[in-house]
């Protein structure tokens, strides 16, 4: 039984979402892909919205000649890193970063030869990563697919609608989706895109009424 069935098989409301939306595959990165940008962009996105964030990478992408790398954001001041619309905080974060990487404090080619809780500690040791950076690095980055996101708001706006729910505690999310797995990042990738398509604003009493 593949990851999708095996949550439709356990979870009959979460079905009736993949039953709706259909099964859809997600590319994520390759081997050649570059930790450090990823972790970035993510580093700007923290505590925004996924437009507003668009908008900070493209200026930062501006600012760095297309080409966002440690040098090339050590390489400008802090006063250019706040005209992209960059928190003071933010800009000390990707700052840090920036030289994490240019020391090679972290051997981020092997991280993900290590289990999912050691690649959490080891990045949330860098200043400006907590878990939820980490957990999208080890979901969207590293395509691990038992993780579940409890940290992160749009997860949780799609999980509270699905459920009815009015805790959004993590002992309380953690214990309601513990049916997911070992494929809650599969799961919880499904609540993103009904979130993405609109489903969610559809009262949870009709769209599981009159879903497929």
């Amino acid at each position: 039984m593949d990851a999708v069935q095996y949550l439709k098989a356990r979870d009959k409301r979460l079905a009736k979402v993949i039953d709706q939306i259909g099964e859809f595959s997600y590319v994520g990165y390759n081997d050649n892909a570059d930790s450090f940008l990823f972790l970035a962009r993510e580093i700007v996105g923290q505590m925004i919205s996924a437009s507003v964030k668009k908008v900070i990478v493209g200026r930062l992408e501006r600012l760095c000649c297309n080409n966002i790398t440690p040098n090339t954001i050590l390489n400008l001041s802090v006063e250019e890193l706040r005209s992209t619309g960059l928190s003071k905080s933010k800009i000390s974060y990707i700052q840090n970063l920036s030289t994490t990487f240019l020391e090679n404090t972290i051997d981020f080619d092997s991280l993900g030869n290590l289990p999912d809780k050691e690649i959490i500690s080891v990045l949330t040791s860098v200043k400006g990563i907590g878990n939820w950076t980490a957990k999208m690095y080890l979901m969207f980055f590293l395509q691990r697919e038992d993780i579940l996101p409890f940290e992160d708001g749009a997860f949780l706006q799609s999980y509270k609608w699905l459920y009815s729910a009015k805790s959004v505690k993590p002992e309380s999310v953690t214990r309601k989706c513990k049916k997911w797995k070992p494929y809650s990042s599969i799961g919880a990738r499904y609540l993103y895109k009904a979130l993405d398509l609109g489903l969610t604003r559809i009262p949870i009493k009709e769209f599981l009424a009159n879903s497929i």
